[in-house]
């Protein structure tokens, strides 16, 4: 049966498996009954309304023409390879070759400068390899950072159940190493809030975040309970004045760095789940513990810096649904030198969600704008993410498309 013969129903079940939900959980984020998905996926229920269509399509992170099962042409970009890091992670024996712990240095470093520059393409092939030789690995960490690469890369690729196993992977290598465990967390978050799961990545992240940013013991100061919408607790432990808390031995400038990823993680996933004043507040703990960093050396490859947590702040505001604040903040934001320096990857990603910013507000000029410009410093962010094309879908469909939209649309291989 070919892929055009194959009823809707039984795309939107395969697309549901893979983005590890069950019926009852798109049942919800579609805001209908698990009787209705069940009735849809076995054939009993017509999707005959294309608005319902792109609704799934949106929920699934997939294109509406994946679901309708229309002929579309593969980006000449796209990754082709995951198959087989599946297949490294999937391995549990130890081999036995002599462990060449320079050689694994030089392998991660290579593989995270490919994350950073966007060659995802190249980076799926290194990874099996990778992988492999971290799993011999006595050093716990090459073998968090190869993981953590991994399910990063994953995160990108909407590889969202092997992306959470990576990242599981990484945090069982961390051991008892605080400091190893922190930045573990990091892909942990990142995988969970890729699965629209903010409230566990949340949970997860803080406790992390405790931990490298804490006050002394004897410091006096008191731990700040946060109360959920619905009523479940977690302890956020407070900074000090300056905003980095009373780092004891352990307060080198990198683990703030680490911790202030922690604080922009959790911030974007408590405005994922709607805790919009713990997102500000966490956001503001962030631009204390910003303050304090100038010219660190970036061992843990965090990126962390003042206009990090500037870019969350427009993330957070586009989320809490003030649009027109988030993009007043980038366009300011963008201009700066500290902009320029961050890694094309990471501009590239913040771009593509900017552009889903524009499209709160109705600015179809804008979300293309977001979108050619990630793709010219980053193409693969634009060209390998499910995210990014359901963007350029949504705003080719305008009449006339915006300039540059529909290039971008025949270069990842949809019809218009």
């Amino acid at each position: 049966m070919s892929s055009d013969d194959v009823p809707i129903g039984r795309r939107v079940a395969r697309w549901r498996v893979r983005r590890s939900m069950t019926q009852q959980m798109l049942a919800d984020r579609l805001r209908r009954s698990k009787s209705w998905v069940d009735k849809v996926e076995r054939g009993v229920r017509t999707l005959d309304r294309y608005s319902v269509i792109q609704e799934l399509a949106h929920v699934l992170r997939v294109d509406p023409q994946v679901l309708l099962g229309q002929q579309r042409s593969a980006p000449a970009d796209t990754p082709d390879g995951v198959d087989d890091i599946r297949g490294a992670l999937a391995r549990y024996d130890t081999p036995q070759a002599p462990e060449q712990t320079d050689e694994l240095r030089r392998q991660v470093g290579y593989a995270w400068l490919s994350y950073q520059h966007a060659h995802y393409g190249q980076l799926v092939r290194v990874l099996p390899s990778l992988l492999e030789a971290a799993q011999a690995a006595q050093t716990p960490e090459l073998r968090v950072q190869a993981y953590r690469i991994t399910s990063s890369l994953l995160v990108k690729l909407g590889e969202t159940d092997l992306a959470w196993l990576a990242a599981d992977r990484a945090m069982s290598a961390a051991g008892n190493d605080p400091i190893l465990a922190a930045t573990a967390a990091i892909s942990v978050g990142q995988a969970l809030r890729i699965q629209d799961r903010d409230r566990l990545a949340l949970a997860a992240l803080l406790p992390a975040t405790n931990r490298i940013l804490s006050p002394s013991s004897h410091s006096g100061d008191q731990e700040v309970c946060v109360t959920f919408g619905d009523g479940d607790q977690t302890d956020l432990k407070p900074l000090d004045h300056q905003g980095q808390g009373n780092h004891r031995a352990r307060g080198e400038r990198r683990e703030w760095a680490v911790g202030g990823t922690l604080l922009v993680q959790a911030a974007l996933a408590a405005a994922g789940c709607g805790e919009h004043r713990l997102a500000d507040e966490l956001t503001e703990r962030a631009t204390g513990v910003a303050t304090s960093l100038r010219g660190y050396h970036d061992t843990h490859r965090t990126s962390f810096g003042a206009v990090v947590v500037e870019l969350a702040r427009v993330l957070v505001a586009a989320q809490r649904g003030d649009a027109d604040e988030s993009l007043r903040r980038h366009s300011t934001i963008v201009r700066r030198e500290g902009w320029r320096r961050l890694p094309a990857e990471y501009r590239g990603a913040y771009l593509v969600d900017v552009a889903r910013a524009y499209l709160q507000v109705g600015d179809l000029r804008g979300a293309a704008r977001a979108l050619v410009d990630a793709d010219s410093i980053a193409p693969a962010e634009v060209r390998c993410r499910p995210l990014a094309r359901t963007l350029i879908a949504d705003v080719a469909r305008a009449q006339p498309a915006p300039a540059g939209v529909a290039r971008l649309a025949t270069v990842v291989g949809l019809t218009r």
